[in-house]
């Protein structure tokens, strides 16, 4: 279950729950010459054998909970470093929420987190968001694109629901969507209306930043 090389430890932290130590670890490995993004792949490995758990009835929400609160505290911690390895002209913006009725946000952190270490930028509208709401984001920064995290298939119609806002209002011929989540599909995608789903954090990345490129050959 460990990562490997000097962020191993960081990895044992967040699977127990130790946010001090978990920041400790990463302050050292920073120190070390580790590079950050390196440290939240790291911390997404370890919230993914947490989710695992969580998935298999081994853990409940509480856990899910304090797994979070130590990501935070490191996110917080490599922020700093992520922007500063990423600074220079943006490769892209990013609407992120987690719609309406959903009030899980730990993966959707994650992918900002992720998304910032590869240069993009990030308004993260945080959870329960109403779809109206991320119209009027979309309309205040222009994006590249929106993400649509979601843990419960409620949120399926509040999904399509906002990608129909977003069609209607005329926001959409340049804009990609991208979903997300444990319970989400290649079937909800295509309800949805949506150009990416993926449970896969660094897939959602890898996504944006072959658009980027295509977009940036395109001018």
């Amino acid at each position: 279950m460990s990562g490997t090389g000097t962020s191993s430890g960081l990895h044992e932290a967040v699977l127990e729950f130790d946010a001090d130590e978990a920041v400790r670890i990463a302050a050292q490995c920073l120190a070390e010459g580790a590079a950050p993004v390196d440290l939240i792949e790291d911390c997404r490995a370890a919230m993914q054998v947490v989710g695992d758990r969580y998935a298999e009835g081994e853990y409940f929400l509480a856990e899910l909970m304090l797994a979070g609160e130590v990501l935070k505290r490191v996110s917080d911690l490599l922020r700093p470093h992520l922007q500063a390895a990423g600074s220079g002209r943006s490769h892209g913006t990013m609407v992120l929420a987690t719609l309406r009725g959903d009030i899980h946000y730990i993966g959707k952190d994650i992918f900002a987190t992720l998304l910032e270490a590869a240069g993009f930028t990030v308004h993260n509208l945080g959870v329960d968001v109403a779809p109206e709401r991320v119209v009027a984001a979309v309309r205040e920064v222009n994006p590249d694109f929106v993400g649509f995290s979601g843990l419960l298939s409620t949120t399926f119609e509040v999904m399509r629901e906002t990608a129909a806002l977003l069609h209607d209002a005329g926001l959409r011929t340049d804009l990609k969507i991208l979903i997300g989540g444990g319970v989400t599909t290649p079937e909800v995608r295509e309800y949805v209306g949506a150009d990416f789903q993926t449970r896969d954090a660094m897939a959602g990345v890898a996504f944006c930043r072959q658009h980027a490129r295509a977009a940036a050959d395109g001018r």
